[in-house]
């Protein structure tokens, strides 16, 4: 199971760090898990942000991409989006998900290839 949080109300331009923590799970397990958060904006679909692989390799969508980042810490079974410089257009709801994956495997940016997801959590961003 993996939760959520630290969404909240920010204006333009300031900064907020979401959490993803994994139950359930031993911190072995945790550690082969590639872990990615995912957005989705009001009447939109859900898109990749970011994700990091059990390696520690990162991915970020262009448009966070210098402004987020994504660490992980094992022995807390939590992963960390940092949020630096948010716009208005950064404003839905973001969810973590992971799934197992080997240590070969790039990492994957297409919501299907995660098995796991924790609920969302709503980040705003006034103008």
């Amino acid at each position: 199971q993996l939760q959520a949080s630290g969404g909240g109300l920010v204006q333009a331009g300031g900064s907020l760090r979401l959490s993803c923590a994994a139950s359930a799970v031993s911190g072995g397990t945790f550690s082969r898990y590639a872990v990615g958060w995912f957005r989705q904006a009001p009447g939109k679909e859900r898109e990749f942000v970011a994700a990091i692989h059990r390696s520690g390799t990162t991915k970020y969508t262009e448009f966070v991409e210098g402004r987020f980042t994504v660490s992980r810490d094992n022995a807390k079974k939590t992963v960390y989006l940092q949020m630096d410089r948010l716009k208005s257009e950064d404003t839905a709801v973001y969810y973590c998900a992971a799934h197992d994956i080997i240590l070969t495997a790039p990492v994957r940016t297409g919501s299907r290839e995660y098995h796991f997801w924790g609920q969302g959590t709503l980040v705003t961003v006034s103008s």
